[in-house]
């Protein structure tokens, strides 16, 4: 076996490790290469409408693979116009949360939902390829590294998702460019449901409210295996270019040393969905 294959054989195994911890229920969530997000059934809703979303888990953005237990949802919220409005009673599928909200007037509709936290247990083979996964800092790396042995790796994380609709016509609702509260969060700073192939999107990353500097960000279109990392600037912004239509998925965690005896490791994930549109056709005659 060439040095090549070993290594894909042995990234495989981890992803492979990592995802059958997740579905027994030790490490839900633990690595990007099982993301949790929120995904409404359109990106476009008429107010008065009532829309569809669907919470879930998986390895490969969009596919569905484990869905999210009602009991695991510490908080959740739905603003529009500035306005807050309830989901309906959420129900379980095979693969997927389902949550339902009636929209009823128009504007961009945010939809946020923070989960309890949750702990995992890693092998040192497994705490690499996390590292990968995440984009971790060299000071976690270092700490791990220098870490006695025999290393023990007991993490706590929370997961933090959210999503956005157009309803209508916006008019003049910005609430979207609000942060919901949530510990560990994405905020674009431009209306998310009117991004077409080709615009650049700049995101605000918080923690606790304040900005999140040297985090990496991760940008995946639908369908594909590699997304695009950035580390955050010192104001906790990072700037992306949408690279062609679809669905994307924007990631981000933040990974530190715990605070109490039991856990050697605290993290926040931070996952928002949105859906761009085709570019704009040109003029051929051009403007004149």
């Amino acid at each position: 076996m060439t040095a090549e294959l070993a290594f894909t054989s042995r990234s495989a195994r981890a992803r492979i490790a990592i995802a059958s911890a997740l579905l027994l229920g030790l490490t839900a969530g633990a690595a990007r290469a099982h993301d949790t997000w929120l995904l409404p059934a359109s990106s476009q809703a008429k107010p008065g409408n009532s829309l569809r979303l669907e919470m879930t888990s998986g390895m490969a953005f969009p596919k569905r693979e484990s869905p999210i237990k009602p009991d695991r949802i510490a908080s959740q919220g739905v603003r529009l116009g500035g306005r807050r409005l309830p989901f309906d009673d959420p129900r379980v599928n095979k693969k997927e949360l389902i949550l339902t909200a009636t929209l009823d007037r128009p504007g961009v509709a945010t939809f946020w939902l923070d989960l309890h936290p949750r702990t995992l247990e890693l092998t040192a083979e497994d705490v690499e390829h996390y590292f990968e996964e995440i984009g971790a800092s060299a000071a976690v790396r270092e700490r791990w590294q220098s870490a006695p042995e025999p290393r023990r790796w007991r993490e706590s994380y929370t997961k933090h998702v959210k999503t956005f609709v157009r309803v209508g016509t916006p008019g003049s609702d910005r609430s979207w460019s609000e942060p919901v509260g949530s510990a560990f969060e994405l905020v674009p700073e431009r209306d998310p449901t009117g991004l077409r192939a080709g615009d650049e999107l700049v995101v605000r990353l918080l923690r606790n409210g304040a900005p999140a500097a040297g985090v990496t960000v991760g940008l995946l279109r639908a369908g594909e295996t590699k997304s695009v990392d950035r580390p955050t600037g010192d104001d906790g912004r990072v700037t992306f270019t949408i690279g062609a239509a679809g669905w994307y998925l924007l990631r981000s965690t933040d990974l530190r040393p715990a605070s109490g005896p039991d856990l050697d490791w605290e993290s926040d994930f931070a996952t928002l969905t949105f859906e761009a549109q085709a570019a704009a056709a040109k003029d051929p005659g051009g403007s004149r």
